[in-house]
C-alpha cells in the first residue's frame, strides 16, 4: 500500500522513510535529556513562590542571573496563551524562548531583538492579566498508565512495545501543561505525583485549539520555525522546530498537506531511507503512543515520506537535527494539526525574509 493510501485507510497506520530519530548537532550544546522515568536532579535554586509568579514583575537582575526566574516563567505561560510558543516552559531564558519573543515582538511592532525587556513584558501582561498557574488534581486515569520504559533511539526495541506510552506520570503531566518535569516538581516540592487525588500547580497553557482555519504553513529553515497563517495572511500561530539537517535537509519549495494522522505508528525502511538505523535491517513498525519517533500526530505532505510532527523529546526541539522532517512538540504539533486540513500550502523557506507574514508587514497574532 503507498503513503498516501496507508494515511488515508487509518489514522493510525503511518508509513514513513525520510523522519527517524534525532541526532545531535555537530555544533549544538544542548545536554543530552535524561530518561523521563527517572526525574532529572533539581538545580540549587530558591524556592518557587506560586502565588508570585502570577504577580511576578519584570526583573532584568533575574534574568541575568541564569537561573529559573518567576518572570520569565510568567512570560512564557503568556507566550503559550498568544500561540507564541517557547517550546516547554522552564523559567530560563533559552534559545526556543528567545525566538518566541521576537515573533511576538514583530507581530506586535515592537524592536525585533528576541530579549525579554520591560517593553516586551509590559506588552505580554497588559495583553493578558489573567493568573498564569492553576490548580489541578491528577485523576485515578492520571496515574493508570500503563507507563512503559522506551528503549532510546532502539527502534528494534521500540518495536516489541504494544505501546510507546508515558513513562511516568510525572512525565504524562509535565507534557500535559507544556513544563519540564523539573519546574512541575519545583512548583510542588515533596509531592508524588504517581497518587492520584493529590491537588498541584500548573501551567494554565492554551488548550491546544486554533481558534481559525490554517491556510498557510511557513518551515522557516534559517529561524527554525513553524507559522501558521491565515487566509489573510495573518499570523495564527509560532512554533520552535527541528528542521532537517546540513546532511539530510528538509525540501525547498512549496508542498501541500496531503493528510493528518492523529496517534500515528511509524515504520522504518531501510529500502527507502538514505540513513540507517543500528540494528535496524528489515521494515519494522513501532505502535502508536506519546514516545513514538513521530509523537501524537502526523500531518502528511505531498512530498513522499516527508511530514510535520511531533517528538518523544520536547526538550530537544530546536536543538538537534532531524533527517529533514519538521519536529515539534507534541503539543505544537497538536495545536497546528486542529486547523490544518487537506489541501493547505506549505511552503519551506531558506530565508526567514521570504516569510509572507513579514512581507505583508506588522501582523498581529489572531
Amino acid at each position: 500500500m503507498s503513503l498516501q493510501r496507508s494515511v488515508l485507510a487509518t489514522a493510525s497506520v503511518l508509513v514513513l522513510a525520510a523522519c527517524g530519530q534525532p541526532q545531535a548537532q555537530k555544533q549544538a550544546a544542548a545536554p543530552a535529556a535524561q530518561p523521563a522515568a527517572q526525574p532529572a536532579p533539581q538545580a540549587a535554586q530558591a524556592p518557587l513562590n506560586p502565588q508570585g509568579i502570577d504577580q511576578a514583575a519584570f526583573s532584568a537582575e533575574a534574568l541575568q542571573s541564569g537561573e529559573r526566574a518567576p518572570s520569565v516563567i510568567r512570560a512564557q505561560v503568556l507566550l503559550d496563551r498568544a500561540r507564541f510558543s517557547p517550546g516547554m516552559i522552564d523559567g530560563t531564558m533559552g534559545e526556543n524562548v528567545r525566538q518566541a519573543i521576537a515573533a511576538y515582538e514583530e507581530a506586535n511592532g515592537l524592536q525585533v531583538d528576541g530579549q525579554l525587556d520591560e517593553a516586551v513584558f509590559q506588552k505580554l501582561t497588559g495583553a493578558d492579566a489573567g493568573a498564569v498557574l492553576t490548580q489541578y488534581t491528577i485523576t485515578p486515569q492520571d496515574v493508570a498508565g500503563p507507563f512503559v520504559e522506551v528503549p532510546e533511539k532502539d527502534i528494534m526495541g521500540q518495536s516489541k512495545l504494544e505501546k510507546l506510552g508515558y513513562e511516568s506520570a510525572l512525565e504524562a503531566l509535565a507534557e500535559r501543561f507544556h513544563m519540564t518535569e523539573e519546574l512541575l516538581q519545583a512548583l510542588n516540592p515533596g509531592v508524588d505525583f504517581a497518587k492520584a487525588g493529590q491537588t498541584i500547580t500548573v501551567a494554565a497553557v492554551s488548550d491546544d485549539k486554533l481558534p481559525v482555519q490554517v491556510a498557510a504553513i511557513e518551515v522557516d529553515k534559517q529561524e527554525k520555525a513553524v507559522r501558521a497563517l491565515d487566509a489573510q495572511g495573518k499570523l495564527i500561530a509560532f512554533y520552535p522546530a527541528t528542521i532537517g539537517s546540513e546532511e539530510m535537509p528538509a525540501p525547498g519549495g512549496s508542498w501541500k498537506v496531503k493528510a493528518v494522522a492523529h496517534d500515528p505508528s511509524y515504520t522504518f525502511d531501510p529500502k527507502r531511507l538514505t540513513y540507517k538505523q543500528p540494528g535496524v535491517t528489515e521494515r519494522t513498525t513501532v505502535k502508536p503512543g506519546p514516545n513514538n519517533p513521530v509523537g501524537v500526530v502526523w500531518i502528511d505532505l505531498t512530498k513522499d515520506t516527508y511530514g510535520i510532527h511531533g517528538t518523544p523529546e520536547p526538550r530537544e526541539v530546536g536543538k538537534v537535527s532531524s533527517h529533514g522532517c519538521v519536529r515539534l512538540t507534541n503539543w505544537d504539533a497538536e495545536e497546528l494539526a486542529s486547523g490544518v486540513k487537506a489541501g493547505v500550502k506549505v511552503s519551506f523557506l531558506e530565508k526567514s525574509s521570504d516569510s509572507a507574514m513579514r512581507k505583508g508587514g506588522t501582523q498581529k497574532a489572531v
